[in-house]
């Protein structure tokens, strides 16, 4: 067995050194050279690139061959019900109180369950009339458009805290503004002179002066440019990916069209560099999702419009964010739910087919996966819709990029630790040190999370329901995301700060086939007065008998309080004077704790926060009831009959 898992590690090593070497020998185009210049050059360059007419995804409604070929898969016939029912409906109002009651309550939901509603339909009654081509759903679809540029804005009330774009003092452009812009100029790019030609005016008059010109204005210099621009977090790839999108569907000059590739091959550089070197997401895989979704959607968008003359792909800075889907998952389907990720969430299966097809990463996991399926709006399903195959490669790799015993992100510092293949007890655990100023981030250096079978009995227990709180300067008050509500100490009553100094110093690391080795130096992340020493120690151990080892080294100047914790969705129950048993879903964890004799208690709490899971979680304090100069404290995790 031994010898088994040597051969695999030497298999990914060399896999490892042969795109090393490719990646230093490949030679690229001039355009995907270009990424931080943003002259008339350069836009002139792009111009010669693009088609005379502007184009979105997909193919517009005249063209009935491939309309038909749709109309044929399993998806239309519910694409046409569910346009029949939109129609019927009147268009959801959306006063002006409902946009104010953010900034009242700091309430998201509300606005946003009615305002999602309007933007939906334009997807819907799109896909249906292209796929029916009666003209039944032109007339809600045009009513639904007057609506939304009826708004006195597309932001979010959200992003809009001053008011100033709801004031019309301000013309900014958010997640929601932009996603509006992208869906209305595919909709006019497929539906064409379907749509009567007041509609079609009113939606380039609306895309532009809401989205495109600003936006242009601030890559120029004209006026002051957002913040996103140059943010490293998934509203650069968002924004960047739907506004040239837009732009690229409904911009009749190619010269005006090569102005915003050439603006987002700028900036999303910026989006590429929040990513640590080893393509550790800090935002987790539902924003990975999001974000990079949207970085392979300006992918193709532009890859297209230049006939693959300027391809994304090829930067050698997106090859390792891509890889960040297939690297993350620890067993079974679950995901780390680290920072504000919803518990559950899984990388998209089209965009893991897209990115295993990009880099011919061979994984079994990825055969027979299908691009195609609905997307999350318009512009998403039919970009999905008009893959071709195969996808030109961006760089060929044989073998298996993942090890099958573990990820270690060193940059991001998060190690993933699996069973052997085969192993008869699936027990597995995601171990994390990093810092406390990540994207979403919270404090929560030196947690863990522990799997067993389907279950995460000791979890992570991700983001809360957005509020205004959330975002602002009190975002910390909440008890799943301050340190209090992850599997980490309290130290002489204080909870972790908050802070890029506020970091697990990776002191040791030793993997082999049989046990993985992590100590970690937490101390920077606590401000207790007098902590001489705080090392967490971490030891996966596999076999017929796994295991997981947390062990806390602890030094006061003078004696302190000390506790750690664990954070489960489970039941628990002691079990005898020095350990407790944790069970969900018919799975259980046995954890002995030792504390070299000084006594103990475990106290439970329920982290009464909104968060996004059927049940919320508790908090298991293990409390030591008297002060120490040093000591250590152990738990020992196992998976229990």
């Amino acid at each position: 067995m031994k010898a088994k898992f040597s051969a695999q590690r030497k298999r990914l090593h060399q896999t490892l050194v042969t795109l090393t070497i490719s990646l230093a020998c490949l030679t690229f185009t001039p355009a995907a050279l270009a990424g931080s210049e943003f002259t008339p050059v350069r836009i002139e360059e792009i111009s010669k690139l693009l088609p005379v007419r502007p184009a979105g995804f997909g193919s517009p409604i005249t063209d009935r061959a491939a309309w038909d070929k749709l109309a044929a898969i399993p998806e239309a016939k519910k694409a046409v019900a569910d346009a029949e029912r939109v129609a019927a409906m009147p268009v959801p109002e959306q006063p002006d109180e409902l946009f104010l009651d953010f900034s009242k309550t700091g309430n998201r939901d509300r606005w946003q369950n009615v305002a999602f509603e309007r933007r939906r339909r334009v997807a819907t009654l799109t896909l249906g009339e292209c796929l029916e081509n009666q003209g039944r759903f032109l007339k809600p679809l045009e009513a639904v458009i007057a609506a939304l540029c009826r708004e006195k804005t597309w932001v979010y009330p959200a992003h809009d805290k001053s008011l100033a774009n709801f004031n019309g003092e301000a013309r900014e452009m958010d997640l929601g503004a932009v996603f509006v812009a992208m869906e209305l100029a595919e909709a006019d790019y497929l539906l064409g002179d379907k749509l009567s030609a007041g509609t079609r005016q009113l939606i380039r008059d609306h895309v532009r002066q809401r989205v495109l010109h600003p936006f242009r204005e601030m890559a120029e210099g004209k006026i002051k440019e957002m913040g996103w621009m140059r943010s490293v977090n998934n509203w650069n790839a968002v924004c960047l990916g739907s506004i040239t999108i837009a732009a690229l569907a409904i911009e009749d000059s190619p010269e005006d069209r090569a102005f915003y590739v050439a603006a987002a091959e700028r900036y999303i550089r910026f989006f590429l560099s929040g990513f640590t070197p080893d393509g550790y997401c800090s935002e987790g895989v539902g924003y990975w999702n999001y974000g990079f979704g949207h970085y392979i959607m300006l992918t193709e968008a532009v890859r297209r419009a230049t006939n693959n003359k300027l391809d994304l792909m090829a930067d050698p800075a997106a090859m390792q964010p891509s890889l960040f889907c297939v690297r993350s998952e620890i067993i079974n389907g679950l995901f780390p739910t680290i920072a504000d990720c919803s518990p559950g969430s899984q990388p998209d299966t089209r965009m893991t087919a897209y990115v295993c097809r990009r880099f011919d990463l061979g994984l079994t996991a990825c055969r027979g996966k299908s691009l195609m399926g609905p997307g999350g709006g318009l512009t998403a399903t039919m970009m999905t819709y008009s893959f071709e195959e195969p996808l030109p490669i961006v760089r060929k790799s044989e073998g298996d990029l993942a090890s099958p015993l573990r990820t270690w992100f060193s940059d991001g510092g998060v190690l993933i630790c699996r069973p052997a293949p085969g192993a008869t007890t699936e027990f597995a655990a995601v171990l994390k040190g990093g810092h406390n100023a990540e994207l979403h981030n919270h404090n929560d250096v030196g947690s863990f999370s522990v799997v067993l079978g389907d279950r995460m009995l000791i979890c992570d227990p991700g983001g809360e329901v957005y509020t205004a709180r959330t975002f602002g300067a009190k975002r910390y008050e909440s008890k799943v995301l301050n340190s209090f509500g992850h599997s980490v100490p309290i130290v002489d009553g204080q909870l972790q700060k908050a802070g890029a100094d506020a970091h697990g110093v990776v002191l040791q690391t030793q993997f082999s086939d049989r046990e993985d080795f992590l100590k970690l130096d937490l101390r920077s992340a606590y401000p207790a007065k007098g902590l001489r020493k705080l090392e967490r120690t971490f030891v996966f151990r596999r076999g017929e008998s796994p295991s997981l080892s947390v062990a806390d080294d602890i030094a006061f100047e003078t004696p302190g309080k000390y506790e750690t914790a664990l954070v489960t969705w489970g039941e628990w129950n002691r079990d005898g004077a020095d350990a407790i048993v944790i069970t969900d879903g018919g799975k259980s964890l046995r954890v002995e704790i030792a504390t070299g004799g000084v006594p103990f208690e475990v106290r439970a709490e329920t982290l009464d926060e909104n968060v996004r899971t059927p049940k919320k979680p508790v908090r298991l304090g293990i409390s030591l009831k008297e002060p120490v100069a040093s000591g250590q404290v152990r738990l020992r995790i196992s998976p229990s009959p």
